[in-house]
């Protein structure tokens, strides 16, 4: 009996550790510790310009206004990351990209900004942290100052999106609404550079990290995904 419970414990233990649950709306960060590496620490299993992506103290930056790809498509998973920005840093996480050089009208942006900063103070809703760049706004704002890092949770299903940041869910979308190019669900303005309507695009790409936009550096670590089920 006691052979059988071992056995029936080691059966179970991938599950709560590196499986994703496929119930959503999520409640809380997941435990990701065990999980894949988006971005491998020696950047081997990405995609980027030579010298501009780089690791200091343990965490990844840029030097320029360059994305880091992934070399998989992915569909279905949950991104998890920690980030730290500089004053009035401006970034993205970067889902659903089908063209990498082309890559704005053709992906969606969980924003990534220093709320804080002056620079923004005046900038769109639609454009705060861990909102659906140009298209949705976070609920609230809850990124933590400049050089404190925060933790970042997506998870992509299909076309229903959920944005986590510092444990509270402040975004939540049904891509489907969004059949217009040039106006969001709530009647605001999409900026002219999004061109696609965002029912329109695929629900599988690239995943990537925006560098240094906005003059200000960005930081990330512990870059996890997993596909959800």
């Amino acid at each position: 009996m006691n052979k059988l419970l071992s056995l029936l414990t080691l059966a179970l233990v991938p599950c709560f550790t590196g499986c994703a649950t496929t119930a959503l709306p999520p409640k809380a960060h997941p435990a990701s510790a065990r999980w894949e590496n988006l971005i491998a620490p020696d950047l081997s299993n990405a995609d980027f310009p030579k010298g501009i992506w780089y690791v200091e103290d343990g965490a990844l930056t840029a030097s320029k206004d360059e994305v880091i790809w992934s070399r998989k498509d992915y569909e279905n998973f949950v991104v998890d990351l920690e980030f730290k920005t500089a004053p009035n840093a401006n970034s993205g996480v970067v889902i659903y990209a089908s063209d990498q050089k082309n890559w704005i009208p053709n992906s969606i942006e969980i924003q990534i900004l220093d709320d804080w900063g002056d620079k923004w103070a005046k900038v769109p809703a639609t454009w705060k942290c861990a909102g659906l760049f140009g298209r949705l706004a976070p609920t609230k704002s809850v990124v933590k100052k400049p050089g404190e890092w925060n933790r970042m949770t997506i998870w992509a299903k299909g076309q229903l999106l959920y944005v986590m940041l510092n444990g509270e869910l402040v975004t939540q979308c049904d891509m489907r609404k969004w059949t217009e190019p040039k106006k969001n669900p709530d009647g605001s303005d999409i900026p002219a550079w999004l061109s696609k309507p965002m029912a329109a695009l695929p629900t599988k790409g690239k995943i990537g990290l925006q560098g240094k936009h906005g003059g200000a550096q960005i930081y990330f670590r512990n870059v996890k995904i997993n596909q959800l089920d």
